[in-house]
C-alpha cells in the first residue's frame, strides 16, 4: 500500500464536541461506548429498557425506606467544595505504563497492575477523605479498571480499599460475593451521568445511585451485599428502579429531560450506600448547576422499584434475555463543510445528528455513504477495527484520518503524536483489501481514500469510483492498495 502518513491535523472541533444537538429516539437506541469501545455489549443489562417491566412487589416498601418524599438529587456537576463535582474518570491508551496496586481487600480485588497515568483524577480531588474512586478506560485493550478509596505512594504505586477489572466487551461479572469499586460489586463508569450523552441527546443505559439504609443481601446484576439489616423493606443492592411513567418532563430543562428519559426508560440501579436518591455523574465543566438542581423536583414518591428477573439469562452473566440485537451493520454518513473544502464521515449516531442539526455550523450530507460492521461488536475473523486520528489546533490544521491499517495507526502515534491526536482505536470495522492486487472478498465493496494534497491534510473516502475519479482529476492523490488504491473493503 502506498501510504502517506499524515503531517497535521485538527479535529472538526472535535467531533465529540459536537454532540450538543438532541438526537431523536427512534427504534433501538445507539449502544453507548466510550473512547470508541463499547460500555459492554448492547444487550447487557446496563443498556435494556426497563420501562415496559413489571414493577417490583416490594416497591413501596423500598421506596418508603429510602424516603418517599426525600428529594432526588444530581450528585455531579462542575465543582463543589473546591474541587470537580463527581466522579471522574481518565482515559488512557494501552501504552500506558502500569502501576503496583495494593488493597485492603485483596481477597477481593482485581491485582493488577492498573494503567493509572500520573495525576490521575480521583473523586473530590487529591486531599479528599470520601470514597476516592479512580476510574481508568484503557481505550486500545478496552478495558475499565476501578479503584475504591485510592492514594497514590511515594515509590509510584497505589494502596486501595478495593480494585476491579472489567473487559468492556464482555458480560462477565464479578464472582459471586465479591466487591468491587462500588459497594454492589458492580462497574461505576457504566452508570454515571456523562455530558457529552446528555448533550447529544440520549442516555441509553441505566444510571447509578444511592440510599441510606440497604438489606444484606443482592439481586442480580449486583454481586455483593453491604449492610447487616435483614428487613424486607430494606431494598438489596442491585435493585432496578425507574422513574414512573406518569411523571410529567415538560417543565425540566431539555437537557434535564435527557437525564429524565433515561431514568424512565432505563432505570437506575442501587449500587451503594449513602443519601436518597442520589445520582451519580461525572465532572463537567460545562454542566448548569442550577439546570442540575432541577433534579430535586423529584421525590422518592415519582419512582417505582422494578423486577427485572425475566431478564436474566444467568447469574453470572450480565446480559439480558429478550434484549435487542445488536445491528449486524451501521452506516457511514459522509459530510462536507464548504468553507474548509473539507469531508468527514461517521458511523456514530451522536456526532450523525450533532451535525445534522448544526451544532457545528457548515457541514452538510453530501448523499454518499457506506455500510461499516459496528465498533460495538467484537472483531471477526477477516475483519479489522479503523483507528481514527484529530489535529490539535495548535497545529493549525482542520481535519480527521481514518486507517485500516495496524502498521499506519501505530506509524501515526509514533511519528506524529505532537500534532495528531488519537480518538479511538476502532470507530467501525471493515475487512483489508488485498495488499498486492487491492481486490476485496467476494460480495465486499471497495472504499477508496483520496488525499487532497494540501497543508490541511483532508482525506476522502468514498465506494463511488466515478467520484474517485473525478477527485483524481481535481488534483486529490489516491492513497491504497493495487491499481485502483482501495484503502478497505466494507458490506454492501
Amino acid at each position: 500500500m502506498r501510504t502517506r502518513t499524515p503531517r497535521r491535523a485538527r479535529t472538526a472541533a472535535r467531533v465529540a464536541a459536537l454532540a450538543l444537538a438532541v438526537l431523536a429516539r427512534s427504534g433501538a437506541a445507539a449502544p453507548p461506548g466510550i473512547a470508541g469501545c463499547p460500555m459492554f455489549p448492547p444487550d447487557s443489562i446496563w443498556n435494556t429498557p426497563v420501562d415496559a417491566l413489571p414493577v417490583d412487589a416490594a416497591s413501596a416498601a423500598y421506596v418508603a425506606t429510602i424516603g418517599a418524599t426525600r428529594a432526588a438529587h444530581a450528585d455531579f456537576g462542575t465543582v463543589y467544595d473546591g474541587a470537580p463535582n463527581g466522579i471522574p474518570y481518565v482515559v488512557v491508551a494501552g501504552t500506558q505504563p502500569r502501576v503496583r496496586v495494593t488493597f485492603d481487600y485483596d481477597d477481593e480485588s482485581d491485582p493488577g497492575p492498573y494503567p493509572i497515568p500520573p495525576g490521575a483524577p480521583i473523586e473530590g480531588g487529591p486531599s479528599a477523605s470520601g470514597d476516592r474512586h479512580v476510574l481508568v478506560v484503557d481505550h486500545d485493550a478496552c478495558r475499565l479498571y476501578e479503584l475504591f478509596d485510592a492514594a497514590p505512594q511515594p515509590d509510584g504505586s497505589w494502596h486501595a480499599g478495593s480494585g476491579a477489572l472489567y473487559d468492556l466487551r464482555s458480560h462477565a461479572l464479578r464472582p459471586a460475593g465479591f466487591t468491587s469499586a462500588d459497594a454492589a460489586g458492580l462497574p461505576m463508569l457504566p452508570g454515571l451521568v456523562r455530558y457529552e450523552e446528555v448533550a447529544a441527546g440520549e442516555i441509553a443505559h441505566a444510571l447509578r445511585f444511592t440510599a441510606p439504609q440497604t438489606r444484606n443481601a443482592y439481586v442480580w446484576p449486583a454481586r455483593h451485599r453491604a449492610s447487616s439489616l435483614a428487613g424486607g423493606q430494606y431494598p438489596p443492592m442491585g435493585q432496578r428502579f425507574r422513574l414512573k411513567a406518569s411523571v410529567s418532563l415538560a417543565s425540566f430543562a431539555p437537557r434535564v429531560q435527557v437525564i429524565l428519559r433515561a431514568l424512565r426508560t432505563y432505570g437506575m440501579i442501587l449500587a451503594d450506600n449513602g443519601s436518597s436518591w442520589f445520582v451519580s455523574g461525572a465532572p463537567d465543566p460545562r454542566w448548569d448547576d442550577d439546570e442540575l438542581h432541577q433534579l430535586g423536583r423529584l421525590t422518592g414518591n415519582d419512582f417505582e422499584a422494578v423486577d427485572v428477573s425475566s431478564l436474566m439469562v444467568s447469574a453470572d452473566s450480565g446480559q439480558a434475555q429478550g434484549a435487542a440485537p445488536p445491528p449486524a451493520t451501521d452506516v457511514a454518513i459522509e459530510f462536507y463543510r464548504a468553507a474548509s473544502d473539507h469531508y468527514f464521515v461517521s458511523s456514530a449516531p451522536m456526532e450523525i445528528a450533532a451535525l445534522d442539526t448544526g451544532a457545528h455550523p457548515g457541514w452538510q450530507r453530501t448523499g454518499q455513504r457506506f455500510a461499516v460492521w459496528p465498533a460495538t461488536q467484537a472483531i471477526a475473523p477477516g475483519r479489522t477495527p479503523v483507528c481514527r486520528y484529530y489535529g490539535r489546533p495548535e497545529a493549525g490544521l482542520d481535519s480527521h484520518f481514518y486507517s485500516a491499517s495496524p502498521a499506519e495507526c501505530a506509524s501515526v502515534a509514533q511519528r506524529f503524536a505532537a500534532a495528531w491526536a488519537f480518538e479511538s482505536a476502532n470507530v467501525f470495522a471493515v475487512a483489508p483489501a488485498d495488499a498486492a492486487s487491492g481486490a476485496c472478498t467476494s460480495g465486499l465493496v471497495p472504499v477508496y481514500r483520496l488525499y487532497d494534497a494540501r497543508a490541511d491534510a483532508n482525506h476522502r473516502y468514498t465506494t463511488s469510483a466515478p467520484t474517485a475519479a473525478a477527485m483524481r482529476a481535481a488534483g486529490w492523490v489516491p492513497e491504497g492498495y493495487g491499481p485502483d488504491a482501495v484503502a478497505f473493503c466494507v458490506p454492501p
